[in-house]
């Protein structure tokens, strides 16, 4: 196998270990009926975050290295397109999914009871419709890298 195709191998499998769990991040969440769960869903959304961020970090790396190694990337529209939609959805994280989740961390920190309260339905209806956005951003960006269209 060649250097290259390492890092093809390498990119794609970053996509799996990044993308899946982000997938599914919300739907473990929306699955608590108590406080106790919806404490431990959150304790999971956090352990599968690093492997969004491990993932994250592999596909930048890699994708930036493979079009070095393979200027011709560098005049693709999709790259472009695929390396500017993963720079949006990058930013997500720091700029607007962090801000909305800390209401949501003091809710689960200081919360007393079982019962869970309605600001954070509303709090993570705002956080999901977010995270629902990025979602939508990385299925474009495979779709970009599937197909090539441009």
């Amino acid at each position: 196998m060649s250097f290259y195709g390492l890092l093809v191998f390498i990119h794609i499998f970053s996509a799996i270990l990044g993308m899946g769990p982000g997938l599914v991040m919300t739907v473990i969440v929306k699955k608590a009926s108590n406080m106790t769960e919806l404490r431990h869903a959150f304790v999971i959304r956090n352990q599968l975050h690093i492997y969004t961020m491990i993932g994250g970090t592999l596909l930048l790396v890699t994708g930036v290295w493979m079009g070095f190694l393979n200027t011709y990337l560098f005049t693709q529209g999709w790259y472009w397109l695929s390396l500017s939609l993963f720079l949006t959805a990058l930013a997500f994280g720091p700029f607007v999914l962090s801000p909305k989740s800390k209401p949501i961390k003091d809710i689960l920190k200081t919360h007393k009871g079982e019962t869970i309260p309605e600001s954070y339905y509303r709090l993570a209806g705002k956080l999901f419709f977010f995270e629902h956005i990025t979602n939508i951003i990385f299925l474009i960006i495979i779709a970009l890298m599937i197909l090539k269209p441009f």
